[in-house]
């Protein structure tokens, strides 16, 4: 690490090799800067609408589900002792088709009110706080108008006691329908990917083009890579960022997403298998413009989707799996976060009533590509935990960039509690309902320990996304030293499947339960 000016080490994405100019790394944003690409910024802004007509769609028709389903539910928890018969019984006695055509009755009048309160008007919502505001409103509105079915109730089951149960479930519901909404449609991280050239020849300057065509809007060029002494036009040599031998390090410090090799195939076999073994390595996808070169840790096949032919050298999981894995990480990561929302309560007063400071602790940990992202934990220290760290880095029980104490003088008693069972975590499935986490994968790390990496093949870490739980998770967590810890999820990242995630999601619970290795 090379310390700045003011004394504080270097970030890896401010950190440079030299005195090279890959430090002024300024991204183009190819098919988006010219006039003559007026048509793209259209496009994405057409996109947009599109993802926000889709998200209003599925949180009108949710909404309404959600609000029959909870006044169902709300009547039938409120009658729970009223079944002396069996449920079968009770349920025969009072699903008649009168009961069946007030419910449907009630979702229609839910959708008028949450069209009035401007619930599905994305103009009318200014923030997600304000959204939140308009959800409780409506589901107050409709709870009130609720209080009729008492009315003609003739066996006076529909109370309430049931009218407040729906308007609990209810809010929680449509907030979390919103939250996982908001996941499915959002863009996908790879709709812009930052792109690395290595070389400076033709075959980089047409490749280049090709980026800059209207097919090719999905791209921000970062710049080109290139051994020294060979001659390149102008328009190259102003975006060369630096030669072969510090691209290593500028994938260590830069968040790139990949890295397109457009060196000749003949004369420069040895320089382009060089380039993919740095890659995978780094843990960045390559794709080169030939498929007669090895590449160790998968198969390449050729991509159609792209306004160039290539052939991908890849270094992590990339196939429909992900979706199912995605998919898995809403349902499961939404119903836990429901389930947990009574302990994550009495957590939170606890907190509060021990303690001052903030309740929530969000730290910026390093994610997908090393791009940075807010980590949420329910806060376990003091509320000057972070600037205290700086006194008691000699008193690091860790070997390696990270840092470990087992009696931690920051901690509250409530926070050694929380954590050695890991409720501390939990605010994390708001991370995964968000996409910037899964259930399961490498923990993120925070901007300390990554600025302390020296070995490159540590960034293959961020090739995938961070998880809750992983191998190391269950498989000694603390008591593990860094090295093992670091080749666990090596491992996980090369023998990634479904099966492999649902048994550490298996394995998690004892684990958990147990407490061991907890710090």
């Amino acid at each position: 690490m090379t310390p700045t000016s003011t004394g504080k080490a270097e970030t890896p994405a401010q950190a440079t090799d030299g005195g090279q100019r890959m430090a002024a790394i300024r991204p183009l944003r190819v098919g988006a800067r010219s006039p003559a690409n007026t048509s793209t910024v259209a496009a994405l802004s057409r996109a947009d609408r599109r993802r926000a007509h889709r998200f209003m769609r599925i949180v009108r028709v949710g909404d309404a589900a959600l609000a029959a389903l909870f006044l169902v539910a709300g009547f039938l928890a409120s009658n729970i002792a009223r079944v002396p018969s069996g449920w079968r019984a009770f349920l025969e006695m009072r699903l008649t088709v009168k009961n069946l055509l007030l419910v449907l009755a009630f979702a229609g009048t839910w959708r008028l009110i949450g069209s009035l309160v401007g619930l599905y008007n994305s103009r009318e919502i200014r923030s997600r706080r304000d959204e939140g505001a308009r959800v409780a409103l409506a589901v107050s509105i409709t709870s009130a108008a609720a209080f009729i079915f008492p009315l003609i109730s003739e066996t006076r089951a529909f109370g309430p006691i049931a009218i407040l149960y729906y308007w609990c479930g209810s809010v929680a519901g449509m907030l979390l329908l919103r939250a996982c909404a908001m996941a499915v449609v959002k863009p996908l991280p790879s709709a812009v990917q930052d792109v690395l050239i290595v070389g400076s020849g033709p075959r980089a300057k047409k490749l280049f083009g090709e980026l800059s065509g209207g097919d090719a809007t999905g791209y921000r060029f970062l710049g080109f890579v290139d051994s020294p002494g060979t001659e390149v036009a102008p328009e190259v040599q102003t975006r060369l960022l630096g030669d072969l031998d510090g691209l290593e390090q500028l994938l260590m410090r830069q968040v790139v997403d990949q890295v397109l090799i457009a060196l000749p195939a003949r004369s420069r076999y040895a320089e382009i298998q060089r380039a993919i073994d740095i890659c995978e390595q780094g843990g960045v996808p390559a794709k080169y413009l030939a498929d007669v070169f090895q590449h160790r840790t998968s198969g390449g096949r050729w991509l159609e989707r792209d306004p160039f032919t290539a052939v991908p050298a890849g270094v992590a999981p990339d196939d429909p799996r992900l979706i199912l894995k995605r998919c898995i990480d809403l349902t499961l990561g939404g119903m836990a976060l429901v389930a947990t929302l009574p302990i994550l309560v009495l957590s939170v007063v606890a907190i509060k009533l021990t303690s001052p400071g903030p309740l929530i602790f969000a730290q910026e940990r390093y994610g997908l590509n090393k791009r940075r992202f807010k980590m949420y934990k329910l806060r376990t220290m003091v509320a000057d935990a972070e600037d205290r760290q700086a006194v008691l880095e000699d008193l690091n029980e860790a070997a390696g960039p990270v840092f470990k104490m087992k009696s931690d003088p920051r901690l509250t008693w409530v926070g050694r509690w929380l954590r050695r069972t890991s409720i501390d975590e939990l605010p994390q499935l708001m991370n995964v309902l968000r996409g910037e986490m899964s259930l399961v994968g490498p923990r993120p790390l925070p901007v300390r320990d990554v600025s302390r990496f020296s070995e490159p093949s540590l960034m293959r870490r961020f090739s995938v996304y961070p998880g809750i739980t992983g191998l190391w998770q269950v498989s000694g967590r603390s008591e593990l030293p860094f090295e093992q810890w670091t080749e666990l999820d090596l491992h996980y990242i090369d023998n990634w499947s479904l099966t492999l995630d649902l048994r550490i999601l298996c394995q998690t619970v004892p684990a958990v339960l147990g407490g061991t290795g907890a710090v």
